[in-house]
């Protein structure tokens, strides 16, 4: 028998006699016999002892599930959540909490961070409706099952039958093509995902909202964004700003590449940019349209090992924590050879298998400058769960300051992997290779700047309304496309209707659900990081800086990422850079650009 089969069978044995301690809980109600303080310690023991084993259970059966897509492994997965599940929502767990919670007074703020976080974690699977929480966690398998093993295929124009194309050569064709049949083609392949999630999604989102009101959430929306500390509107409100705060650099960049787009494939000038013009299959970056930095062929004779290694180089040069030897052995980094029977999550990912230093990664790298920067992104995220899986961090708070803080500190490590210095440092970059400093800035703003009307604006009012609101089925896509032109300036290349489920084919609308706005966030909290770094620490141009080597850098991170989740994120913030969370330092940011783009832009029609 494997270990983690061992672990799964012990606790499995100790679980009917914690579900059925919630009726103990109700025949005696009343103080304990010892102090609150201590009592509540006491059960954070307990718990933190059975959750870390039933954690690392599921998750060495989600990474099998994740890397080797089989139903097999899909079917351990569900039974290692299930079991996590049974415990986490056990009736006895959710009294037991309600009660200390209710004497705060008498417990100190890390006692109590850790009972709200459980209590957090228990609205997911309440014990108290366990039919719905299983049938919710295997929903979920499957639906990634699905999502993960899902076979693209299309029809070159002018070719004879269809056959298979990855969506690594999706998005190699979207960034690369300029033949717009080919374009129109290969763009609605990409779609063809949905098709197949939609039926999944609308019963997970059905469960997913039966599991959160049952603890009185108004939603699983209203879940996620309880996780910050905050109430939807609170939630609604603060993404809105940013995409109101960044709306006019954005309506600069969006009449700049109406005009570049309608050039490069001889069309006339459109009000909404045709989705399929786009180099990205949601138009949430658009890659390519500046030419003079185009930095794939300086990654050729570069091997994906060559990027990898580079990332986590980096970040120890900081003196950030060493990555263990495991990461190595256990991590599943390359892209399947072609025509291997093994299929895996073609998503990048970072994985926190036992909250004490087990540390992988998912991806697919190859040698060109997107992987680059993802593989320095993903990385970020495991030295930031090196950082904070120490004793000294309670275990139930190992992770991230909020499900944004995490996200913010992988994009504030990756920031030097679109600089210039960092660039030439580690080879990249020729010494002697210029680049125009405003189609460089151009160049990132398309990529940075473009993200905060997608994910603050069409993925964070499209999942509220989907779990909020309970969205019709027979209007999903419909709002879909409503939002894309309403926050985007995006429209289809043709009509689309509720026979597609196009929201369904991004990743985390599937299997990470309900806060993507946490990227939007994360952003406007990098650059707040970056440009007090760039200021107060190196002294250097924040636009042409670098970080490499540096451990004073590393120092002023790793005092952020090692309190894991025991302190207030916004908090953090403000002690870190002395400001309070906005989209003000992106604007600083990329304040040259606007100017350029308002005089490129001059006579030019603004908005759609």
């Amino acid at each position: 028998m494997t270990n983690w089969k061992r672990i799964l069978r012990v606790h499995l044995a100790i679980l009917p006699a914690l579900a059925g301690g919630a009726a103990a809980a109700d025949s005696a109600p009343g103080p304990m016999p010892v102090g609150v303080a201590q009592a509540a310690q006491g059960f954070l023991d307990m718990y933190n002892g059975v959750y870390q084993g039933l954690y690392t259970v599921a998750q060495e059966a989600a990474w099998k599930a994740s890397t080797d897509v089989t139903p097999e492994h899909t079917g351990q997965r569900i039974g290692a959540e299930q079991a996590q599940a049974v415990f986490v929502g056990s009736p006895w767990v959710i009294e037991q909490t309600r009660s200390f919670l209710q004497q705060t007074n008498a417990l100190d703020d890390l006692t109590v961070r850790q009972l709200r976080m459980i209590w957090l974690r228990a609205a997911g699977a309440p014990g108290t409706i366990p039919d719905v929480v299983a049938a919710r966690v295997a929903a979920e398998a499957r639906q990634s099952a699905t999502l993960d093993s899902f076979s693209f295929q299309w029809t070159r124009p002018g070719a004879p039958a269809p056959e298979p194309v990855t969506a690594n050569q999706i998005d190699d064709l979207l960034q690369n093509s300029t033949n717009l049949a080919e374009r129109l083609a290969v763009w609605k392949v990409s779609k063809q995902s949905g098709v197949a999630l939609k039926p999944g999604l609308v019963e997970l989102r059905d469960l997913r909202n039966r599991v959160a009101r049952e603890m009185g959430f108004s939603s699983f929306f209203g879940l996620n964004v309880a996780g910050f500390g905050m109430t939807v509107p609170e939630m609604r409100a603060l993404t809105e700003q940013l995409v109101r705060d960044t709306r006019p650099l954005y309506e600069q960049l969006h009449c700049w590449a109406r005009y570049k787009l309608a050039e490069r494939y001889h069309q006339p000038v459109p009000k909404l940019i045709p989705a399929h013009w786009l180099g990205n299959r949601w138009g949430q970056e658009w890659p390519g349209l500046v030419e003079s930095v185009d930095l794939d062929p300086l990654f050729q004779g570069r091997t994906p090992e060559w990027i990898v290694r580079q990332a986590v180089n980096y970040g120890e040069s900081l003196g950030l924590p060493k990555f263990p030897e495991s990461f190595w052995v256990k991590s599943d980094l390359y892209a399947l050879p072609a025509g291997t029977p093994r299929k895996k999550n073609t998503h990048a990912s970072a994985w926190d298998i036992n909250l004490t230093g087990d540390v992988r990664s998912l991806e697919n790298v190859e040698p060109d400058f997107y992987w680059f920067g993802t593989a320095h992104h993903e990385m970020g995220h495991v030295f930031y769960m090196l950082s904070y899986d120490r004793a000294e961090v309670p275990l139930g708070l190992r992770d991230g300051a909020s499900p944004a803080f995490h996200e913010a500190m992988a994009e504030t490590l990756a920031t030097p992997t679109i600089q210039l210095p960092y660039l030439r440092q580690v080879g990249v970059v020729p010494a002697d290779r210029r680049f125009d400093e405003t189609q460089w800035l151009l160049n990132s703003a398309l990529n940075q700047v473009v993200f905060v009307p997608w994910s603050a604006g069409v993925m964070a009012a499209w999942e509220h309304d989907f779990y909020e609101n309970n969205l019709s089925t027979n209007e999903l896509n419909r709002r879909w496309w409503q939002y894309v032109e309403q926050y985007q300036g995006i429209a289809p290349p043709e009509p689309r209707g509720e026979e597609f489920c196009d929201a369904a084919t991004k990743t985390h609308i599937n299997d990470d659900p309900a806060q993507y706005y946490k990227y939007a966030i994360a952003f406007a909290i990098k650059y707040h990081l970056h440009l007090y770094i760039a200021k107060h620490l190196l002294h250097q141009d924040p636009r042409n800086c670098n970080f490499y080597g540096n451990k004073e850098v590393g120092a002023f991170l790793y005092r952020i990422m090692k309190v894991g989740a025991t302190r207030d994120w916004r908090q953090l913030i403000r002690e870190a850079t002395g400001e309070d969370l906005s989209a003000k330092a992106m604007l600083e940011y990329y304040s040259p650009l606007l100017k350029y783009l308002q005089e490129q832009n001059r006579g030019r029609e603004l908005g759609w």
